[in-house]
């Protein structure tokens, strides 16, 4: 599979930490997120990967070169404005010839993505969720599944009190090319907000992996989960990888 990682957010739940450097260059464990991230991947046998960029684009891009240090090729996609985590996959279709993973850029996670893949081809699913339990359902987008999986309903920071329990979406998106015909073009259009609801609504199959209890995934949007991230990898939850 090829894959992308959503990294034009400009960062503001993390500032000042991102004032003059992109969220996805913030050091985890003394490894840069995005680096760690493209480790993992690559060990999952993705090789080609497309990342695109808008707030501090050029740090992104000097920093990783073509990719070939970590083992990968780059393609990059500059967004003069911000045109939102469908909108983005949309600007690279020509990229994508197949099945492909999405990865939020300020995700930090080890957990097993070739299981994941398995499960999206098992379910015969046009796209496939990383979900677990979350806290605070107002943070995440909240799913509710049937017991193969299948995602009934998804919505996207429900207000306190209608959430459909507490299954959150982790960030990670396993998708099959087939998801692009329903991403709008040349404009702004968001996962959570636009594409996932619409798609479930038409019938279209949408599942959910649950994470297992050891798997280790983290959004770091904010201060303090960036110093709960470090905490973890000096606590040894989760061991963050450079590139060679």
């Amino acid at each position: 599979m090829k894959a992308m990682i959503l990294a034009a957010g400009e960062g503001i739940r993390l500032k000042p930490l991102t004032l003059e450097t992109p969220k996805v260059l913030l050091p985890v464990g003394g490894v840069p997120l995005i680096e760690h991230t493209l480790v993992w991947l690559r060990s999952h046998g993705v090789s080609e990967v497309a990342i695109n960029l808008c707030h501090l684009g050029d740090k992104i891009r000097d920093f990783l070169g073509d990719g070939s240090r970590l083992g990968v090729s780059i393609t990059y996609s500059f967004e003069e404005k911000l045109l939102g985590t469908a909108g983005g996959v949309k600007k690279l279709e020509r990229f994508f010839d197949g099945t492909f993973v999405v990865v939020c850029g300020d995700i930090l996670t080890d957990f097993d993505l070739a299981a994941m893949a398995g499960f999206h081809q098992a379910r015969g699913s046009a796209a496939t969720l990383a979900v677990l339990q979350v806290a605070d359902p107002r943070q995440y987008g909240i799913v509710s599944m049937d017991r193969r999986g299948r995602v009934l309903s998804f919505v996207e920071k429900p207000p306190p009190g209608s959430e459909a329990g507490k299954l959150g979406s982790a960030g990670v998106y396993i998708l099959g090319r087939e998801v692009l015909d329903y991403i709008p073009g040349q404009c702004f259009a968001d996962f959570a907000r636009d594409v996932f609801p619409e798609i479930i609504e038409l019938g279209v199959p949408v599942y959910g992996y649950h994470l297992k209890a050891e798997d280790y995934l983290l959004d770091i949007g904010t201060i303090e989960r960036y110093r709960q991230a470090n905490e973890d990898v000096k606590a040894g939850k989760v061991a963050v990888k450079r590139g060679r």
